[in-house]
């Protein structure tokens, strides 16, 4: 009887096993495989850049003017008031909080620059005033939150009541109007051909943009907004670097305030309902996360750009108001939604 036929070869060694090569079985599936999730990602990274590119593309198509230096112009000059305070609020909501108080904020900068100046004839004086009225405002803030580790959203919602008041209670509950060119200095001037809030804008997005990517003060700012508690153990000092966000945002609500009040005339304690919404929605909707650590400003810049470009694009079609808060809502949700997939994947 014939003994059974024995293999000449050995058995290759099942894949994953002991004996297994390391690294995928088709290195060239493996690199387009990496590729691949490289491209993904990017195209998650710059999501919102391509939104605004789209846009911008349709924009040209709807409104031939849309790309018009007279209309570009515009554009900017009528969002560079909300957009300063979104640099800030950047920092704010990076360092894991946020603030609702610039609304308030900005028209107490407006009714105290207004009011100063009506009174004393002295624009410096005023603006002074006014820009002093922010940073006790971020002070008080930062001190409440960072010290008494009292929640943020309590805090600038009760601060933001507190502030209307003092405005209501500074111009006797009517508007300080102001004649004079001085006064409109900040709103008619240019610079080489340039109104002048769009170079406080450029300034602004330029400073911040400098300040959170290219300092130690910027870097702190993510850790905090990381993990505050590996922060504070790291020898961080974390009551100043969360109270010093906040006095931007103060700073920067007082300066719009003041940007509008020049551009209108007129300071009142009235103005800004809708100016913390639309602050916290430019920064959301250019990708800055809402639990921190997370973000950038050129970010803000990207949403700020997508917000003003439909709000011109809607007014120029004569669509109803109504129609862009809803368009307003539906994007900053669809953001809020997009950084929780981005947070999934990663996890």
């Amino acid at each position: 009887m014939s003994s059974p036929a024995v293999p000449t070869t050995s058995p290759a060694p099942p894949t994953g096993g002991p004996g297994a090569p390391a690294g995928p079985e088709h290195p060239a599936e493996g690199a387009a495989t990496g590729r691949g999730a490289r491209v993904r990602a990017l195209a998650l990274r710059y999501s919102m850049l391509w939104v605004l590119v789209a846009l911008v593309l349709a924009a040209t198509v709807l409104y031939p003017g849309f790309l018009q230096l007279a209309n570009v112009q515009d554009i900017l000059t009528q969002n560079a008031a909300v957009g300063i305070i979104a640099v800030a609020m950047t920092f704010v909501i990076i360092s894991g909080g946020f603030d609702l108080s610039v609304g308030a904020t900005y028209a107490l900068g407006a009714t105290v620059f207004a009011g100063v100046t009506k009174s004393t004839g002295s624009v410096v004086l005023a603006g002074g005033c006014a820009l002093l009225a922010g940073v006790v405002v971020g002070a008080a803030n930062g001190t409440i939150i960072a010290r008494w580790k009292v929640n943020p959203f309590v805090t600038t919602l009760g601060m933001s009541s507190v502030i209307s008041g003092l405005a209501y209670v500074y111009s006797n509950s009517a508007p300080f109007i102001v004649d004079g060119i001085s006064f409109q200095y900040l709103a008619l001037t240019a610079v080489a051909g340039v109104p002048l809030p769009i170079w406080i804008l450029l300034v602004a997005f330029l400073a911040g943009a400098v300040l959170l990517s290219q300092t130690g003060y910027g870097r702190n700012i993510y850790a905090i907004g990381g993990n505050e508690e590996a922060g504070r153990l790291s020898g961080l000092r974390v009551p100043w670097l969360v109270g010093s966000a906040y006095v931007m945002t103060g700073v920067t609500a007082a300066l719009a305030g003041m940007m509008d009040a020049s551009r209108l005339g007129v300071g009142q304690a009235d103005v800004g309902a809708t100016v913390a919404l639309d602050t916290i929605a430019i920064v959301v909707v250019g990708g800055t996360s809402l639990r921190g650590g997370e973000g950038a400003v050129w970010r803000s810049g990207v949403g700020l750009l997508i917000l003003a470009t439909l709000t011109n694009v809607f007014y120029s079609l004569n669509i109803s108001q109504h129609w862009q808060l809803i368009a307003k809502g539906t994007i900053v949700v669809a953001a809020v939604a997009l950084d929780s997939l981005l947070r999934r994947r990663r996890t």
